[in-house]
C-alpha cells in the first residue's frame, strides 16, 4: 500500500512539472505576440491583459490627431517625428528640456479675421463702443479705430498699423490693475463672434490646432504661445482655454508700474505694501518677425524644436527654429484656404504656400486636412 502511495505522489509530480511546462510555454507566446505589438507588460500579466493592452494601444494610437484628416502632411509628420525623438535609442532622440514648441495665436491657434483681429476688436470696442470709456477716448486713439474700422471693412491691412494699434491699447487702458484689464478682455472674450453662430470670441479656437497642442503635452513638449497680440490680451483670450501656464503667454508690451509711483522712474521708487501693478500707459514692443526671435531668446532661452505659424510675422521664428539647431527640428504654416467653414482668403493662403516651399515650411490647409475648425454646432454667417 505505501508503494502504491509513493507510485501515485511521484506521478502527481511529473503532472504538475508539465503542466507548469506547458503553462511557461503558453506564457512566452503570449509574451511574444504582446511584444510585436510594441506594448510593454507589467510582469505577472495574463493573457486577458495583454489582449486588453494592445487593443487599447492600438485605440490610443487611431486617435492621434483624430481631428485631421489621414491624409494631413502635418498629421503623418508630426507622429513619425513623435516617435523618433522620443526614442532614446534613436539617433533623433531629444532630451525633455530641449522639447520646446512655440505657437503664434491669432491665426494659427484661434480665428484672425472676424473682421480683424480679436485685439484689434477689443481696442475698436473701448474707444468707439464702451459708454464708460468712449467720451474719454483720445483723438490718437479715435484716429486709430477709424482706421481699424476701414481694416474691417476692406480686409487690407494698413502700413503703420501695428504701432498705432500698441500704442492705443497702451493708452485707451491706462491705469487699470492687471486684474481689471484681464476681467475687460475676459468680459469681451465671452461676446458673440460676429460672422459665425454658437460661437463667442473666447470659443473660436481651431479645435485640431488644440488637439496638436495636447498631442506635444503628452509627449513632454512645453508649449509657449509668442503672439503679436498684447501679452496681458494674449493671456486674457486663452487661459482656461489652453491648459499651459500663463508664463508661457506671450506677447507685444506696454509698461507696467506701481499705483503709487506717478512719474518717477522706477529706480527711484520702490513699491510699497498698499501699492497695485498698474498699466503705465507707455507701448514698449511690437512681438512680431525679429522681436519674435529675441523674446524666445530673452525668455525661454532655448531653441525651439517646432514652430506653428500663419504669417509673415512668423517667419522669423520658424526660420530660428529650422535653421541651424541640433535636434530634428520643423516648421508649420497655416494657409486660410477655407472659405466655407472659416473666413478664408485664397489668395493670401496661395501665396503663403509660396512662403512654405521657398522656405522648407511644412503647409497646413484649413480646407483639407481639418475634419472641423470650431465644432459642428457652428456654422459661418456671412460670405
Amino acid at each position: 500500500m505505501e508503494n502504491k502511495r509513493k507510485d501515485s505522489s511521484l506521478t502527481w509530480k511529473i503532472s504538475s512539472a508539465v503542466l507548469a511546462v506547458a503553462l511557461v510555454s503558453v506564457s512566452c507566446t503570449w509574451a511574444i505576440t504582446a511584444n510585436s505589438s510594441h506594448t510593454a507588460l507589467p510582469a505577472g500579466d495574463t493573457s486577458v491583459t495583454a489582449s486588453v493592452v494592445s487593443e487599447t494601444s492600438q485605440v490610443k494610437e487611431t486617435d492621434v490627431l483624430s481631428l485631421w484628416t489621414e491624409n494631413a502632411p502635418l498629421k503623418s509628420e508630426l507622429t513619425a517625428y513623435m516617435k523618433t525623438i522620443t526614442d532614446e535609442s534613436s539617433a533623433d532622440f531629444i532630451p525633455v528640456e530641449n522639447r520646446i514648441a512655440v505657437f503664434d495665436m491669432d491665426g494659427t491657434l484661434c480665428c484672425e479675421t472676424d473682421p480683424g483681429y480679436f485685439d484689434h476688436k477689443l481696442l475698436y470696442h473701448r474707444v468707439v463702443e464702451d459708454a464708460d470709456y468712449k467720451d474719454k477716448a483720445s483723438d490718437e486713439e479715435r484716429e486709430t479705430a477709424e482706421i481699424i474700422k476701414t481694416y474691417f471693412e476692406t480686409g487690407e491691412y494698413p502700413s503703420g498699423l501695428d504701432v498705432n494699434h500698441g500704442k492705443a491699447v497702451a493708452t485707451a487702458f491706462k491705469g487699470m490693475t492687471t486684474e481689471e484689464f484681464d476681467a475687460y478682455v475676459k468680459a469681451y472674450r465671452d461676446e458673440p463672434m460676429e460672422s459665425y453662430t454658437n460661437m463667442t470670441n473666447g470659443q473660436a479656437f481651431y479645435k485640431p490646432m488644440l488637439e496638436v497642442v495636447d498631442y506635444l503635452q503628452a509627449n513632454d513638449f512645453k508649449v509657449y504661445i509668442v503672439s503679436g497680440t498684447d501679452r496681458l490680451i494674449t493671456r486674457g483670450l486663452a487661459e482656461g482655454v489652453i491648459d499651459i501656464p500663463l508664463s508661457q503667454m506671450i506677447g507685444s508690451d506696454e509698461n507696467l508700474v506701481a499705483s503709487g509711483q506717478g512719474d518717477k522712474d522706477g529706480l527711484d521708487y520702490t513699491f510699497g505694501k498698499d501699492d497695485k501693478v498698474i498699466t503705465g500707459g507707455e507701448f514698449l514692443i511690437k512681438n512680431l518677425k525679429m522681436n519674435k526671435v529675441s523674446v524666445i531668446e530673452q525668455e525661454i532661452g532655448v531653441q525651439p524644436v517646432l514652430c506653428f505659424g500663419n504669417s509673415s510675422g512668423d517667419a522669423a521664428m520658424a526660420n530660428f527654429t529650422i535653421n541651424n539647431n541640433k535636434y530634428k527640428s520643423a516648421a508649420y504654416m497655416l494657409c486660410c484656404d477655407d472659405t466655407e467653414r472659416e473666413n478664408g482668403n485664397v489668395e493670401k493662403a496661395d501665396k503663403m504656400r509660396k512662403t512654405c516651399e521657398e522656405n522648407g515650411y511644412t503647409a497646413v490647409s484649413m480646407k483639407n486636412d481639418w475634419k472641423t475648425i470650431y465644432g459642428d454646432s457652428v456654422t459661418k454667417t456671412s460670405n
